[in-house]
């Protein structure tokens, strides 16, 4: 069976992980943390927004978390910023929405790592594969990706 590139990154970087692969495909990422035996908080979004013209950064968010765009606006210091495509998501990272990860891309991107994300003591991420998870250590992620920040950027539920 075809390795997913993500993993392929990850035994690059000497990253511990485990592969997992789903029967039937995903349409949600509730399925997708209940088949993994996981809670919804521990499947980590990788979203791409694209911050300028061909600029773009990728934010890890934790399950149902919404991430706030007033409070990502003021991080970054710009006033508009969007999600990016699904044409420009493949363009920037190589992998189809639903399977992104922040390993394994054609080029480097600026990442940052939701809090939320990071409570969790593993999770999942995208493989680069469809119906494909990579599950780590929430360490392991941070750990390899040295240069990300972490910071919080949802919004409070009231």
């Amino acid at each position: 069976m075809e390795k997913p590139p993500v993993s392929i990154a990850l035994e690059k970087l000497g990253v511990p992980h485990s592969v997992f692969r789903h029967e039937n495909p995903v349409t949600s990422f509730e399925q997708a943390a209940s088949e993994r035996g996981q809670r919804a908080s521990q499947v980590v979004r990788s979203i791409l927004f694209r911050i300028a013209e061909d600029e773009f950064i990728m934010v890890l968010v934790a399950g149902p978390a919404q991430i706030s765009w007033k409070s990502l606006r003021k991080h970054l210091g710009r006033s508009r910023i969007s999600m990016a495509t699904e044409e420009e998501v493949f363009a920037v990272t190589g992998y189809l929405v639903g399977t992104v990860a922040p390993f394994g891309l054609p080029r480097q991107l600026k990442v940052l790592i939701e809090a939320g994300a990071m409570r969790e003591q593993e999770i999942s991420i995208g493989s680069g594969m469809r119906n494909t998870a990579v599950i780590l250590k929430s360490a392991d992620l941070r750990h390899a990706l040295k240069d990300a920040e972490v910071v919080s950027l949802t919004e409070i539920a009231s």
